[in-house]
């Protein structure tokens, strides 16, 4: 029996559309030494090493392997891959566990003696994948990755089973952490995704319950602005008076530059900013000009208590309103970050905003002191404020929950240009029942299945015209 090398650079699965039934199993502990001896021996780039979780497959025709799969972890960035995606360098870093990359394929066989057994045993592979991945590491993955050496192989049989090709990569290998060395060798990417909406949760807010766990990295040194962003940041901060002592380590810019970028990332409480801070890389800590190790090349980052005993006497009103004033400078330019409307860091601080629709990216901010109640700091009373201040809402819709369902907000953004799509609950009686009685008449904002003229009363009457 001589093998025959695959195209790629890692409970059962049948494919029974050839006559003979062809298994997908997991290889055991016992079998993983035959394993790795015949991809040592009979792929050519021989054996692959297992790197943070790793999934060895065999495929299995009446009895015997006739094929062997080796999955990994993706590669950490590559352009087109997460062009295709669509997702942030944040998302990237968090979720890149739900990307696995197919390291070696290889058939063991007479050449010819199954007809297209290369694409079966693909197809039953990917097809198995995501169970057995979840069944071994406790979350299933969406996505997979593989190359193909362009000056050897066509890739025929992963274009057969349905893998996309996404271009070259730029002939790169990572040698280490943040250090890539050229190879010279250019190879070809491709994809399949291991479900109809991969791409769709990829990039979702929330991840379903079988993907939590692989969406849960730490984001390592990612940051959601770009560096002449966080140095701009950071100048106007500069601006804001620290309300502490003059002899604190930490000075005021820097922490609250932490807090800022913690906050358009996502993170809501001081334990969450402070492992966000924790993530800083040495250069990205000495660019915020946090205080040095002396006598060593390690920039110290704030505790947990310098957060919670900054925010406690922090003029919380003038930081929304620096960050609000920089955030508009820089319309237009900022990545995706998540809405903060309405938020409480604890019982510490709280943020009111609106943002973008599309991108996520706050508009305006301003400081709340409570979630609930009418006060006067409180979400509802802020965010009218925060409404009337804007320079204009002209061609913008405002959207919002129950909670700012209020004949003052509306009449806030009305008197600011802008239209307004607000959320009624069952108890908000009133309001509730004199808008279904004015929308009783109104066509539907959805698509109407269009009847056939069997279905019309007459035969001349026509269908309601639906609307896109």
């Amino acid at each position: 029996m001589q093998p025959i090398q695959g195209q790629s650079t890692v409970g059962d699965a049948d494919n029974r559309g050839h006559g003979n039934v062809l298994k997908i199993q997991v290889v055991s502990e016992d079998e993983r030494q035959r394993f790795d001896d015949l991809l040592g021996a009979y792929h050519y780039l021989g054996e692959t090493r297992p790197v943070g979780d790793f999934l060895r497959q065999a495929a299995v025709l009446d009895g015997q392997w006739v094929g062997l799969l080796a999955w990994g972890s993706a590669c950490y960035a590559l352009k087109p891959r997460d062009s295709y995606i669509g997702w942030t360098a944040t998302q990237r870093a968090e979720r890149q566990k739900l990307v696995v990359q197919n390291r070696r394929f290889l058939l063991l066989g007479e050449k010819g003696a199954h007809p297209n057994l290369a694409s079966r045993i693909l197809g039953a592979a990917v097809k198995a994948l995501p169970e057995q991945w979840l069944a071994h590491f406790h979350y299933a993955p969406l996505l997979a990755e593989t190359f193909t050496d362009i000056e050897s192989f066509h890739g025929t049989c992963y274009k057969a089973s349905g893998w996309e090709p996404l271009g070259h990569s730029q002939g790169f290998s990572r040698h280490r952490a943040d250090f890539y060395v050229p190879h010279d060798r250019p190879k070809k990417l491709w994809v399949k995704k291991l479900r109809k909406n991969a791409l769709n949760l990829l990039v979702a807010p929330e991840l379903p319950v079988a993907q939590r766990q692989g969406g849960m990295s730490n984001a390592h040194g990612v940051m959601p602005l770009k560096a002449a962003q966080i140095e701009s940041l950071y100048e106007m901060f500069c601006r804001v008076k620290d309300p502490r002592a003059s002899n604190s380590r930490f000075r005021l810019a820097p922490v609250l530059t932490i807090v800022a970028m913690a906050l358009l990332s996502g993170h809501r409480d001081i334990s969450q900013i402070h492992r966000f801070g924790q993530r800083l890389k040495q250069e990205q800590r000495r660019r915020l000009g946090l205080p040095r190790k002396n006598g060593k090349a390690f920039w110290k980052i704030p505790g947990y208590n310098v957060y919670y005993n900054l925010l406690r006497q922090l003029d919380v009103t003038a930081f929304a309103q620096t960050l609000s004033e920089w955030l508009r400078a820089h319309q237009g330019t900022l990545p995706t970050s998540l809405a903060m409307d309405g938020k409480m860091i604890r019982d510490t601080i709280g943020i009111v905003s609106l943002a973008d629709h599309e991108t996520g990216v706050p508009q305006a901010m301003a400081c709340i002191s409570m979630k609930e109640g009418e006060g006067d700091r409180g979400e509802l009373k802020m965010a009218q404020k925060l409404v009337a201040e804007l320079p204009d809402l002209n061609g913008k819709l405002v959207t919002g929950d129950a909670l700012h369902t209020q004949i003052s907000t509306a009449q806030a953004i009305v008197a600011q240009g802008g239209d307004f799509l607000l959320q009624l609950k069952d108890n908000q009686k009133t309001v509730r029942e004199a808008t279904a009685k004015g929308m009783a008449n109104l066509s539907p904002l959805f698509r109407r299945k269009r009847r056939s003229m069997a279905d019309s009363p007459s035969a001349t009457s026509r269908s309601a015209p639906s609307i896109p």
